[in-house]
């Protein structure tokens, strides 16, 4: 089955910039929407930003908003996350999914990839 596939997680320091990427393992894969969640330890897997891939059509939680910007490159079908100015309360594990034509809701999801913000 086909597979997504983060990168660009690590260690930064509080104020510091970070970009995630997220590929399908098949090219032929064929996505409505993609997203970014994540989940810190003890906590629910949240939204984070998604883009319509068609229209470019972003949405962001309040948290992120201003600081991360999500894009897509169609010709790699790659999906982007830039996050600047990052803050503790940014650390987690952040994974990218995919929402396939037709389909109510994500239904193809990454193994993620850490985001650590040191303090």
């Amino acid at each position: 089955q086909v597979q997504l596939v983060e990168s660009g997680g690590g260690l930064v320091q509080v104020g510091g910039s970070l970009r995630l990427a997220c590929a399908p393992s098949d090219r032929t894969f064929n996505s409505a929407r993609m997203g970014w969640f994540r989940q810190a330890p003890g906590k629910e897997r949240e939204f984070v930003a998604a883009i319509d891939w068609s229209s470019g059509s972003t949405r962001y939680a309040d948290s992120v908003k201003g600081r991360f910007t999500i894009s897509r490159d169609n010709a790699k079908n790659t999906m982007y996350l830039q996050m600047n100015t990052l803050k503790p309360e940014d650390t987690a594990v952040y994974s990218c999914a995919a929402q396939r034509p037709r389909r109510p809701d994500y239904d193809y999801w990454g193994q993620g990839t850490q985001v650590t913000v040191s303090s």
